[in-house]
């Protein structure tokens, strides 16, 4: 009797797993929804470890070192989100040690690959008419002129390096690199993350989606403009190197191997700005960026000649 028992249980037991069990195809279609769930996920990872480091000098060192662990050993939507990591450690600002990595990336194996590195040069010379991007974008034009989906994404690269004729940038980081624009940072990442998968997005029926990069584009230019007038000033400004003067005892130079315009003038990345004279004074920015509102210094003494 116990032995029927056992073996009605052992039956019903295995009938009731026979109709839970998934079908054949259920089961293939669940896991590539968990592939494709896993890839966003390990390719977010990296795209935070650029966010983490971007513009910051040993920060960008230590993640490029990172990225290059990761291309050499990691799985492929990894090393496929490496060359986006690249491009948002430095956008707009294109620096020739990720220039070249990114040209290697540009002739890898992987199409995908490819195209985000392509992007990503892009990226780097955002609005800033680099002549050496320019030269390997136009190389890449030629080298995959028969293949559309490569093609067309060096187009877009050049679309971005040219951008406002270099009078724009797309970097997030602004008031000497203490601040962030979270909404200009958000229409990078949401490129950035369509880039995950090109074929599906940037490169079929949602290439509108390259519009969320107007969300980040800003002038890059610098205005004097009178307190109370309103009116452009023509006031001398000194345009440099940025120094870090934190700590340092007394008045330091801020700026180093600087070169005297007048102003509107064009402020690179890593570049600095100080009123040349003494004529006028900032109204309330301590940062020169951007639009910059002055007044008539009531100190000033015009030197006799």
């Amino acid at each position: 009797a116990g032995s029927d028992e056992a073996g009605a249980e052992e039956k019903s037991g295995s009938a009731g797993e026979g109709s839970n069990a998934p079908s054949s195809s259920e089961t293939a279609s669940d896991a590539d929804l968990r592939d494709v769930g896993l890839a966003a996920q390990q390719g977010a990872a990296v795209l935070g470890v650029a966010m983490v480091a971007m513009q910051e000098e040993i920060g960008v060192d230590m993640a490029m070192r990172m990225c290059g662990h990761l291309l050499q050993y990691g799985a492929p939507p990894v090393r496929r989100a490496v060359p986006l990591a690249y491009g948002l450690l430095s956008v707009s600002n294109p620096q020739i040690i990720i220039m070249e990595a990114l040209s290697k990336l540009t002739h890898d194996a992987d199409a995908e690959v490819v195209q985000s590195a392509i992007l990503a040069l892009g990226l780097i010379g955002a609005g800033t008419n680099n002549s050496r991007v320019a030269g390997l974008l136009r190389q890449l034009s030629s080298y995959y002129a028969k293949d559309h989906r490569q093609l067309f994404t060096v187009r877009i690269a050049q679309g971005l390096l040219h951008a406002g004729k270099g009078l724009v940038t797309l970097n997030p980081i602004h008031s000497e690199r203490m601040l962030m624009n979270p909404v200009c940072m958000g229409g990078l990442l949401t490129v950035l993350f369509s880039a995950f998968d090109m074929k599906s997005t940037l490169l079929s029926k949602h290439h509108y989606l390259l519009y969320v990069l107007s969300l980040s584009v800003k002038p890059r230019m610098l205005f004097c403009v009178d307190e109370d007038t309103l009116e452009a000033k023509n006031v001398s400004v000194r345009v440099g190197q940025a120094v870090d003067t934190v700590g340092q005892a007394g008045r330091p130079k801020t700026i180093t191997g600087f070169q005297t315009h007048s102003a509107p003038v064009l402020l690179s990345a890593g570049e600095r700005a100080e009123l040349a004279t003494e004529e006028f004074i900032p109204s309330a920015a301590s940062v020169l960026e951007n639009v910059v509102l002055i007044r008539p210094n009531p100190d000033y003494v015009e030197d006799e000649k």
